[in-house]
């Protein structure tokens, strides 16, 4: 059985690892990775492979950046050509970026199976352009794994039939599981001279906080404020970077030696900062979770999150401009919600998953 196994932006990498390997351990299952090549940076994208123990990818659709309907387009164009080549027997998509969406509507109307891992998110805020990728797929794709009862209830108020939905739970903890060895044995905090639960750990890229000038010099002056009482690490996204360059932001962070900038950082680097930190300060999806199955304080930057879970359950806080520096200042001083992991966050969604296609199969 020929499983395509869809790849496309940092993220993804990390999901489809633990998948690939399962799968690979499987006499029927042939997994092949399909590189969309949506991100092309070295450290957002190939570096992963390397972590992963992940072979070259199979097949490079090298599509590279551009806007939203271009990206979507060569997608779409580009992977219609290899189904129609290859024939593969089941397509699985990971998570929500523009590859996601234009390699389901390529399978699905070829015929071809897709299934969608981590179904079922939603934001409820169509400005992201990731809720429109994720309602997309969830209404054409054939199975839908979901990784907590918040998506599986999202489908059914949608109207999808309860047969397609298998709760298989949270991807992203198989990853870190099978890494967490070579987290614990990586040396980027020790080298950074901090304590153990001795920083804060920042990371920003959504349009939201970085692409409007006044959000993101009231963004760098709270930075320069919370740095004043617990030193601040700050991976520095690459479009976030450009901002900060061309508003001149970057300066004032630079010269403040309780803020240390660094460039973007491989899974395991970036995750042994995420082991030893004292919170994460962040705007991204993923890693919403991995702090909570870590017990480690999360405050996101956002109005919404798709991952509601960490929120009711986790260690996870929303915040805005106005009260995410009393919200840091809160957890230096040792007050923050103490929260459970999720029920099948455990680093078995990978087997999970070779058990449901099997079902669906053989």
């Amino acid at each position: 059985m020929v499983i395509h196994l869809i790849a496309a932006a940092r993220p993804n990498f990390m999901k489809i690892a633990p998948l690939y390997h399962a799968l690979g351990k499987e006499a029927w299952a042939h997994p092949v990775i399909v590189h969309t090549g949506q991100h092309y940076d070295l450290n957002m994208s190939d570096v992963f492979f390397r972590d992963f123990g992940l072979p070259e990818p199979d097949i490079h659709l090298n599509v590279g950046s551009g806007t939203h309907a271009e990206q979507t387009g060569k997608v779409m164009i580009a992977y219609e050509k290899v189904i129609m080549k290859e024939k593969p027997d089941l397509v699985i998509v990971v998570g929500d970026v523009n590859s996601t969406a234009a390699a389901t509507l390529a399978a699905v109307k070829l015929g071809v199976k897709v299934a969608h891992l981590e179904a079922g998110l939603r934001s409820f805020d169509r400005t992201m352009p990731e809720e429109i990728n994720r309602l997309v797929t969830d209404a054409i794709a054939d199975i839908l794994w979901t990784p907590s009862p918040d998506g599986d209830e999202n489908l059914l108020k949608e109207g999808v039939s309860k047969d397609k939905i298998h709760r298989v739970g949270n991807i992203m903890i198989d990853s870190l599981v099978m890494m967490k060895d070579r987290i614990e044995s990586e040396t980027l905090f020790e080298s950074l001279n901090v304590s153990k639960g001795g920083f804060g750990l920042v990371t920003l890229h959504r349009p939201a906080n970085v692409d409007h000038p006044e959000n993101l010099k009231k963004i760098c002056e709270i930075l320069l404020n919370i740095a004043a009482k617990l030193p601040i690490v700050f991976p520095v996204h690459p479009r976030t970077l450009k901002n900060l360059e061309k508003t001149k932001q970057m300066d004032s962070l630079q010269a403040e030696p309780n803020i240390m900038l660094m460039e973007p950082l491989s899974y395991v680097r970036f995750m042994n900062l995420v082991f030893n930190s004292k919170f994460l300060l962040t705007d991204s999806g993923g890693v919403q979770e991995e702090t909570t199955y870590l017990g480690i304080p999360c405050l996101t930057l956002r109005p919404n999150t798709e991952r509601p879970v960490t929120i009711t359950q986790g260690t996870n806080s929303l915040c805005t401009t106005d009260d995410v520096e009393m919200m840091a200042d809160e957890i230096v001083s040792g007050k923050y919600k103490k929260g459970t992991v999720p029920e099948l966050w455990d680093g078995q969604t990978a087997a999970r998953i070779v058990k449901n296609i099997v079902a669906m199969f053989h």
